[in-house]
């Protein structure tokens, strides 16, 4: 298992770990993002989807659980789902979803917000990302990435 370890002064800091990072993903791969609300999850998926060149508007899935995003113009085409399990109570709840059909998907890209939820289910062959807010600061974030 590999560990790194960046600081995040902004928004756009962690916009740009999340692209940096995506130079590693391909399809197959899950990520796992925790993080407390408002912790910047979401603005890292959108660095990682504007590496891909992902054409649609990347928002939190939180009342639509999962978003679906691709790109055919890069060169780097790639599928994407994004999902949100915040507002699932339970383990039935997570399934109903479909969310281990889509983790066994080996043609897609699976990032997963709010993954604590799912643990159980998650295999441990993933990206584990943990977005850190600053007590001391709205913006600071420490964001740690391991490779399992």
């Amino acid at each position: 298992m590999s560990k790194e370890i960046f600081d995040s002064l902004n928004e756009k800091d962690t916009f740009n770990i999340g692209k940096q990072f995506a130079r590693r993903l391909k399809n197959g791969d899950i990520v796992a993002i925790y993080g407390d609300l408002g912790a910047g999850k979401t603005e890292f998926v959108k660095g990682i989807c504007n590496y891909f060149d992902v054409d649609d508007i990347v928002t939190s899935p939180t009342f639509t659980i999962m978003n679906h995003y691709g790109s055919e113009k890069s060169e780097k085409p790639v599928s994407i789902y994004h999902i949100d399990l915040y507002r699932l109570k339970n383990d039935k709840e997570i399934e109903d979803i479909g969310l281990d059909e889509c983790l066994i998907s080996k043609d897609c890209i699976k990032i997963i917000e709010w993954a604590e939820k799912a643990n159980g289910m998650l295999p441990e062959n993933r990206y584990n990302v943990f977005i850190h807010q600053d007590e001391n600061s709205d913006t600071r974030r420490t964001i740690e990435i391991e490779e399992k």
